[in-house]
């Protein structure tokens, strides 16, 4: 990035002006002002499913933070530089008090984005970072950030190259959501004439171990339950000489968090380890995975009353719930469903999979276009050779 000229984030939006937003939300309040929070923003994307809602009146104090769409969102507490631009569709939203909104000029709130997302820039973050009780980037710092700013045209380039990466992996997320919703749809047509059998008749329930207090720097990476839930591949290694095939999460295996999140998702990254608090499940004889992936995920709203019921800070469930009945379809409704269902596993599977290289690539170029070691032409080649 040394090679362009590079400016204060200050010099680069509106006025000069980056401000936080709502900085005491109140309770929940229905029909009042959604507001986007850091647990929101992920992998560039905000997500709009769930907002906390605010009285019109808290809103209508920070009148800064009102988005419009365009500006870009960073956040400044926990996660640090978790950053997405924020649609047209939250028009009249706002955002929490760890949220910045950075109204660029000059440039695009894109080139913002990659800038956020690049090495040099995260190292940046990680040198001011307050980290006394949780990590905080402030205001005062977050704008004296050195952002490199090419020509126009380059920085032009770059997005659209960098784009093509980012449609292609929305257009995967969505056809994964249509595949995903149509086998559950499916599914639910089958039970209508089912008989109940214990859940645990269908699978094995394998926990995990607590293999991070082992890491030894070397073999696979250790998955752990908020490295689950928010899709990253794990950050502690450990030797996996003598790990036994039990706890290794392979492609296309099931695994539930029975505590904490009680979530439920299919492997899809390289072989990794399970940690302690995850289950691996192996579907038994006559119960392919699909089908055991969707049992369980009528059992997972039950789950979650019960860890909830719990007096402890992380709810959790115990092996005796697992014998809980579910609706199993017939065998010959299995066998006459089997090939479209299976059809949709692996199509899905394959999605998630070409979504994580195509990520991977991005994340390859992207370095190498910011820092003008790569030009933008070579790029396209590439891609183009790629197939995207």
């Amino acid at each position: 990035m040394s090679e362009w000229p590079r400016l204060a984030l200050v010099d680069l939006v509106q006025d000069r002006q980056i401000s936080y937003g709502v900085v005491q939300p109140g309770s929940d309040m229905v029909g009042g002002v959604p507001i986007v929070r850091v647990k929101d923003v992920r992998n560039g994307v905000i997500d709009a499913s769930s907002p906390i809602r605010v009285a019109a009146e808290i809103a209508s104090k920070h009148s800064r933070t009102q988005l419009s769409g365009g500006e870009l969102l960073l956040s400044l507490v926990g996660t640090v530089g978790e950053s997405a631009v924020a649609p047209r569709s939250l028009t009249g939203w706002n955002v929490a008090r760890a949220i910045a909104v950075i109204r660029p000029t000059g440039v695009s709130a894109r080139w913002l984005q990659l800038c956020f997302e690049s090495a040099p820039i995260k190292s940046e973050i990680l040198g001011v970072l307050n980290t006394t009780v949780q990590s905080t980037l402030n205001l005062a710092d977050l704008k004296r950030l050195r952002i490199p700013v090419p020509p126009a045209e380059v920085r032009s380039g770059i997005e659209e190259v960098l784009g093509a990466l980012d449609d292609k992996i929305a257009a995967n997320i969505t056809l994964f959501s249509k595949i995903d919703a149509l086998a559950q749809s499916n599914f639910k047509s089958m039970i209508i004439d089912a008989a109940l059998q214990p859940l645990s008749s269908t699978a094995q329930f394998v926990n995990g171990k607590a293999f991070t207090k082992g890491a030894s720097g070397t073999g696979r990476v250790v998955i752990r339950i908020a490295e689950l839930n928010s899709g990253i591949g794990g950050s502690t290694v450990y030797s996996d000489a003598d790990v036994p095939e039990q706890y290794v999460a392979n492609p296309g295996d099931l695994l539930f968090a029975w505590s904490g999140s009680l979530t439920l998702h299919r492997w899809f990254r390289p072989a990794a380890i399970i940690n302690q608090h995850i289950f691996k499940v192996i579907p038994n004889e006559g119960f392919p995975a699909w089908l055991v992936h969707e049992l369980l995920r009528e059992k997972l709203a039950y789950f979650k009353s019960v860890a909830a019921d719990k007096a402890t800070t992380m709810g959790h469930i115990q092996r005796k719930h697992l014998d809980e009945p579910v609706l199993v379809p017939k065998p010959d409704v299995i066998a006459q469903h089997s090939d479209m269902m299976e059809s949709l596993w692996k199509l899905s599977l394959s999605t998630q999979v070409e979504s994580l290289q195509l990520a991977e690539t991005r994340d390859t170029l992207l370095p190498q276009l910011m820092s003008g070691r790569l030009r933008v032409k070579d790029a396209e080649r590439a891609l183009e050779d790629a197939g995207v």
